[in-house]
């Protein structure tokens, strides 16, 4: 499956959002060793959004982050956040599973 990691992203420093951004990079090796394609949203929005003059950077990062986790069969979520919220209720309101818990997502075929 294409599984969205989601966690939250935005702090109030740097630091911590490299910090959390870490957390969601790790937890999606660990979803690839058990089989699946892993899928974080702000990992596509950021680089964008960096070189985009924008009056509200954070819901460009939203725009792109939404779109690119609306392609994916599942969400594992790793932390709360407003955009968490936004885009587990994407995911489950097209009826695909959440799952709370790495090892709540079945095993596939992964790469070691």
């Amino acid at each position: 499956m294409m599984i969205a990691v989601a966690g939250p992203y935005s702090a109030p420093t740097a630091a911590e959002r490299q910090k959390n951004l870490d957390a969601m990079n790790r937890t999606a090796a660990d979803l690839m060793r058990r089989g699946h394609i892993p899928v974080i949203g702000v990992n596509a929005a950021l680089p964008v959004v960096e070189m985009l003059d924008t009056d509200d950077p954070y819901e460009a990062m939203m725009a792109i982050s939404l779109a690119v986790v609306g392609c994916c069969d599942a969400i594992l979520i790793i932390g709360e956040s407003p955009g968490v919220n936004r885009e587990r209720e994407l995911l489950a309101g097209r009826g695909c599973p959440v799952y709370l818990s790495l090892t709540d997502v079945p095993e596939a075929a992964g790469i070691r």
